[in-house]
C-alpha cells in the first residue's frame, strides 16, 4: 500500500510517501479501505516534536473508509461498513488498522467527505460548546479562527445555541464565510479587545474560544468578561508560554482550560454518542461542512505547507484516490 512515512521530527519536507506491506488486522481489529484522511493541526503538531512520537510512523488519526477485513473476535462489524474514525494512528494510508471500538458508523445520509470532515474537527467543536463553556441563548462569545476547519463548525454550533458570535478572522474572503456560519461580527487580529469591549458595552465575552494560541491569548484574557472563560484549543501561532494563574484573578476570577478532543471521548460510548450528535446535526442541516481543499495522498508535505500557512479554510483531505482542487 502506499502510505506516507515520517523518520525524523521537522517541517513539512519529512512527509515521504512510500510503499509498504499491506497490514494485517489483530483480535479486536479491523482493516479499513481508506477513502478519505482529514488533515488537522495536531497532525503538524505531531510531525514537529511538539507531541513526541515514536520513529518512524505514519501520520494522521482521521479518515472515513469501508471495512475490507475483520480481526479476531469483532462481531460489532461486517465486511462493506462504512465507518469513520478520528482516533486511529496511521491514517494518511491507502489501508489502516484500527481497533474495532475506535470506529462510528457512518448514516447513509452523510456521505464520505463529509464523514471525515465533520468528525474530529465536530466532534471538538460539540465539546467546546456544550463541555468546556456550555453556551446559553443570548451569551456573546468570541471565536478565533473562524474561518478554519474547527471555526466553520464552532461558529454554527454557538450560533444554533442562541450565542451572538463576534469572530476573528485574517481576509476579507474568510470574513466572508464566518458571517456565511452565522457570526454576527467579524474583526481582524488586531485590537480585538478593545472592540470585543466596545460590541459588549464594555463587559467582554462570555467565553473566548482560541485556537490560535502564542499571537492571541494575552488578547483573548482581555476580551474575556468577570468569571468568564478563555477556552484554549490550539496553539496555530505557537504555543502559549507559561501563564502566571494570578493573571486570571487580576483580569476577573477568570477560568482558564486548555482541553483535547480524546478527553471528551474516553470512552467507546461517549465517542458513539458525541459522533451520532454531530452526524445528526449535519442531517438536519444545522452543520454545514466546507471541505476547502482535497489533495492527493502523495500531497501530503503542500497540505500541511497549506495550513500551516493560514492559506486554509474548511476541512483538509488527503485522497488516495489522487483527486485534487481548492
Amino acid at each position: 500500500m502506499r502510505a506516507i512515512r515520517i523518520t525524523e521530527s521537522g517541517g513539512p519536507d519529512v512527509l515521504t510517501s512510500t510503499e509498504l506491506p499491506d497490514p494485517t488486522p489483530g483480535p479486536g481489529e479491523v482493516l479499513v479501505e481508506v477513502a478519505a484522511a482529514g488533515v488537522n493541526y495536531i497532525d503538524t503538531y505531531q510531525r514537529e516534536g511538539i507531541y513526541p512520537m515514536t520513529l518512524p510512523y505514519t501520520p494522521g488519526l482521521e479518515g472515513v473508509g469501508r471495512v475490507r477485513e475483520l480481526g479476531e473476535g469483532v462481531t460489532t462489524l461486517a465486511v462493506g461498513d462504512r465507518v469513520a474514525w478520528c482516533e486511529v494512528l496511521g491514517s494518511y494510508a491507502e489501508l489502516v488498522v484500527a481497533p474495532a471500538d475506535h470506529l462510528v458508523p457512518v448514516p447513509d445520509a452523510v456521505d464520505d467527505e463529509t464523514a471525515v470532515g465533520a468528525l474530529l474537527q465536530g466532534m471538538t467543536a460539540h465539546f467546546l460548546v456544550t463541555d468546556c463553556h456550555p453556551v446559553s441563548e443570548g451569551e456573546t462569545v468570541l471565536v478565533h479562527a473562524a474561518a478554519g476547519g474547527v471555526g466553520l463548525l464552532l461558529v454554527q454550533l454557538a450560533t444554533a445555541r442562541g450565542a451572538r458570535v463576534i469572530a476573528t478572522t485574517s481576509t476579507p474572503e474568510k470574513e466572508a464565510l464566518a458571517r456565511a456560519a452565522g457570526a454576527a461580527e467579524v474583526l481582524r487580529y488586531a485590537d480585538v479587545p478593545e472592540a470585543v469591549r466596545e460590541l459588549t458595552g464594555g463587559e467582554g465575552v462570555a467565553a473566548a474560544y482560541d485556537s490560535v494560541g502564542a499571537t492571541t491569548f494575552d488578547g483573548s484574557l482581555a476580551s474575556v468578561r468577570r468569571r468568564g472563560i478563555v477556552v484554549l484549543y490550539g496553539a496555530a501561532s505557537g504555543p502559549v508560554p507559561p501563564v502566571d494563574p494570578q493573571r486570571l484573578n487580576q483580569a476577573g476570577s477568570l477560568f482558564l482550560t486548555r482541553p483535547k478532543l480524546f478527553d471528551y471521548v474516553a470512552t467507546p460510548e461517549e465517542l458513539r454518542a458525541r459522533a451520532a450528535a454531530v452526524y445528526g446535526a449535519v442531517a438536519d442541516g444545522t452543520l454545514d461542512v466546507r471541505i476547502g481543499h482535497r489533495f492527493p495522498l502523495d500531497a501530503a508535505r503542500t497540505a500541511h505547507e497549506e495550513l500551516q500557512g493560514r492559506r486554509t479554510t474548511g476541512k483538509i483531505l488527503l485522497l488516495p484516490g489522487g483527486r485534487q482542487d481548492g
